[in-house]
């Protein structure tokens, strides 16, 4: 007995000595760091590439606009032409609400306290103002998305300031002014 006692010390004792392995206590202790970095990685990197399809998609539509090539515009024109540009928004037609007004060149009101977007958890679609303008008159247009995180419970989609349902709005204004009327 006393000399398998001795065996298992002997044997103990040159584990403790061995290095092997020691890699692996540092991997463990920074995995879940990298595996947060990765993930907030994906989230601002998809969160800014529907940003920037969401300004493209709106851009390439107020230039349509501004150019008169639409008579009087309906929302849901307007909305499909800022989807079918955007591309990369699923769901779009359901996701987007598109504001567009004239801006008073004289009293130069404000904005409204925020962007209207679509409530997720209401059948009934938000009224947007939507009044296409005349010639030769300052127009504001604002877009706003809502969208659900990658990775809601940890990094940036954890962070990301959501409404009651989960999502994040993005937004997009834009203001230009219509071409004059011809003959006018």
């Amino acid at each position: 007995m006393g000399n398998c006692i001795s065996r298992v010390r002997t044997w103990l004792g040159s584990k403790a000595r061995e290095e092997d392995g020691t890699a692996t206590i540092p991997f463990i202790m920074f995995l879940p760091f990298f595996l947060l970095l990765l993930m907030s990685t994906l989230e601002s990197g998809m969160l800014m590439v529907r940003h920037v399809m969401l300004e493209r998609g709106l851009d390439m539509t107020v230039r349509d606009l501004r150019l008169g090539i639409w008579n009087n515009p309906t929302h849901e024109e307007v909305k499909r032409a800022v989807c079918n540009r955007a591309g990369v928004i699923p769901d779009c037609m359901n996701v987007l609400l598109v504001e567009l007004r004239p801006v008073s060149t004289t009293t130069w009101e404000p904005l409204s306290a925020g962007p209207v977007c679509v409530d997720r958890a209401e059948p009934i679609k938000p009224v947007t103002t939507f009044d296409s303008g005349v010639g030769d008159e300052m127009m504001l247009i604002r877009a706003c998305a809502k969208f659900d995180p990658i990775f809601p419970t940890s990094g940036l989609g954890f962070q990301l300031p959501k409404d009651n349902t989960g999502a994040y709005a993005l937004v997009s204004t834009t203001a230009f002014v219509n071409e004059p009327e011809i003959g006018g």
